[in-house]
């Protein structure tokens, strides 16, 4: 579906992308990750033919984003961070005006924006102005003019940026909806929608690669411990809990933290392949200890994100 190497863009003697190389399977939703400037967007425009490579190149649909730029244009959807609407125009109208512009054949142009303001949820606001919409529906409007060429290859950069928490989740299950027929890369800084949405990330800093793969393969790789949480109702009992762990086999280290209501939180570090919880819970019962609850921490997005862009630069 696409293939990326050596891909380099400078801007002067800024390198955006420096030697990047990945590719992206056929139905994949593939989250592209990094901090600001980390040449995320210029990656994206690259790929959509915006802009052209300083050196190396990029294959789309086994297309030459530099030399097939139309071929390419015609058989991608791009929703970039900026949403490129007319706000005086009405949604059903804008919709019919993107679809001429990207080549639909004229005789299934109103089928093809009936089919996206379908897809996207704007039955009810098909004739109202765009500018009187609420942000939500705004990127859904953003979203149905990249797929009204029912593209193969979609690509949405931060599509839920500026959007309430309700909002995000009616974006974030749209976008898991249109992964069902069709190749999607989502650029985002909000990273538990990537964990949830993609089945696998790219974490690019300062424009170079990092890492790939499944948010699930990267915590494997990045589990240094297991990580287990007990909650304790009163404060008071936290040294005694915190001693009776520490001697358990194979604990590493324990932390406290301030607890809800009075009470106290342990987090208990311990060997990766190590669950505990039955042996805590059992010293801590035994001693008579008030324990509330006590659960197993997965390593989160933002660790994994964390850890490899700081050991990247150092």
């Amino acid at each position: 579906m696409i293939e990326v190497r050596k891909l380099s863009k400078n801007f002067g003697p800024v390198r955006a992308v420096q030697d990047l190389s990945f590719t992206v399977e056929q139905g994949e939703i593939l989250g592209l990750l990094g901090p600001n400037g980390a040449g995320k967007t210029t990656t994206m425009k690259i790929l959509t033919c915006y802009l052209p490579p300083s050196s190396g190149s990029a294959t789309v649909l086994g297309y030459n984003t530099l030399r097939d730029s139309m071929e390419v244009r015609r058989r991608i959807g791009y929703l970039p961070e900026k949403n490129p609407l007319y706000y005086d125009m009405r949604v059903e109208g804008y919709l019919s005006f993107v679809a001429r512009l990207k080549g639909v054949d004229p005789a299934g142009i109103d089928g093809a924006v009936g089919n996206a303001i379908d897809r996207c949820g704007l039955d009810e606001v098909r004739r109202f102005t765009i500018g009187t919409l609420s942000k939500g529906y705004q990127q859904r409007v953003g979203i149905a003019q990249a797929i009204v060429n029912d593209p193969r290859l979609l690509i949405l950069d931060e599509p839920t940026i500026g959007l309430d928490p309700r909002q995000i989740v009616d974006i974030r299950n749209l976008i898991r909806e249109l992964g069902n027929d069709r190749t999607v890369i989502l650029s985002s800084h909000i990273l538990p929608e990537v964990s949830q949405v993609c089945d696998r990330i790219i974490i690019i800093n300062r424009g170079r690669l990092v890492a790939v793969d499944s948010p699930e393969n990267l915590r494997d790789r990045l589990r240094r411990s297991s990580m287990t949480r007990v909650r304790l109702r009163d404060a008071s009992a936290r040294e005694s809990a915190e001693s009776l762990i520490g001697r358990i086999e194979g604990v590493l280290m324990t932390r406290g933290e301030a607890g809800d209501d009075g009470g106290a939180v342990l987090v208990v570090e311990s060997a990766p392949d190590r669950d505990l919880r039955e042996e805590i819970a059992r010293r801590i019962v035994g001693a008579g200890l008030p324990l509330l609850e006590i659960y197993s921490e997965e390593l989160s997005l933002e660790d994994i994100f964390i850890r490899l862009v700081t050991e990247e630069e150092h």
